[in-house]
């Protein structure tokens, strides 16, 4: 008597699950919903800025905030230029370029101090030193930091922004740069070394290579915040020569009145260098970050 072979079981399984139907996805409306309004949140202030700059001072408070212009004009934007907007610009880039770079540079070697280096008490007390940087506001600091620059008689010049915004740009800096060498395998610090190259060398032939998304996204981070500061330019700076973009805005503010549309045209002139560079480097930035912090 002739008996038909069995099927594995494996197969069986696999044909059984394969006709299986597969259950419906639910959709998440609540989380659509959550996110329509995060999106109303954040897009209606940014529309109401654009649309504002583009009103004439006159008819501003006579016409719906909501409602654009029927003749849109862009004499804010000219005023805005003639206001010596263009030194206020190139104030804001020296100081976030003389501070961006010493604090990404030495936030690298310090990180890499502290992963690779012999010396472990003393290296441990210089991260922890680092870390308490990130429990410590500006805003507390403000006072002990306005004296330091006037006993360096830094006070109201461009270096007087650089030296505090650097101090503070390395804490986190060298928080994600830390844990971005760390994972780097140690065999390859080892082959280095067996090689015959100096610590200098592995430092920027090995580990700033490897490195790079991290040295990107810090980079990114600091000139973000530095671009953005208004304390510091407020407390220790005077002349108007000497103003930054963030505080240039005061200009429009008058005695008896502000010049609102002015001042949301100095404000979307002042956003567009920080969305170019957030472009370019938004997925630096947030797999960096992410990367940094879940490893």
């Amino acid at each position: 008597m002739l008996t038909k072979p069995r099927r594995p079981r494996k197969a069986a399984h696999r044909e059984r699950r394969h006709r299986s139907p597969q259950p419906a996805r639910r959709r998440n409306w609540a989380g659509g919903l959550a996110g329509w309004l995060w999106l109303a949140v954040v897009a209606v202030p940014l529309y109401w800025t654009l649309i504002t700059s583009l009103k004439a001072r006159s008819n501003y408070y006579a016409s719906n905030p909501l409602v654009p212009t029927g003749s849109p004009t862009l004499d804010n934007y000219r005023l805005v230029i003639e206001s010596d907007f263009l030194r206020y610009f190139v104030n804001s880039v020296v100081v976030t370029a003389g501070a961006v770079v010493p604090a990404v540079a030495f936030s690298f070697m310090a990180a890499y101090a502290i992963v690779r280096g012999r010396r472990m008490r003393f290296l441990r007390a210089m991260n922890g030193l680092f870390l308490m940087g990130l429990a410590i506001p500006l805003q507390a600091t403000v006072i002990p930091v306005y004296l330091i620059i006037i006993r360096l008689n830094l006070y109201d010049s461009l270096p007087a922004l650089i030296l505090p915004s650097i101090a503070f740009a390395i804490p986190l800096s060298v928080l994600v740069l830390a844990n971005f060498i760390r994972d780097v395998p140690k065999e390859l610090f080892d082959s280095m070394r067996v090689d015959g190259a100096t610590e200098w060398a592995t430092l920027w032939r090995l580990a700033a290579p490897l490195t790079r998304p991290a040295i990107l996204t810090v980079t990114i981070f600091n000139a973000l915040t530095i671009w953005n500061g208004f304390l510091l330019p407020l407390v220790l700076t005077q002349s108007p020569d000497l103003r930054t973009l963030p505080l240039a805005l005061w200009t429009f503010q008058g005695q008896y009145g502000v010049n609102v549309p002015a001042v949301l045209a100095a404000v979307v002139l002042t956003t567009l260098p920080v969305l170019v560079l957030y472009a370019f480097g938004r997925r630096q930035l947030l797999s960096g970050l992410t990367a940094g912090f879940s490893r």
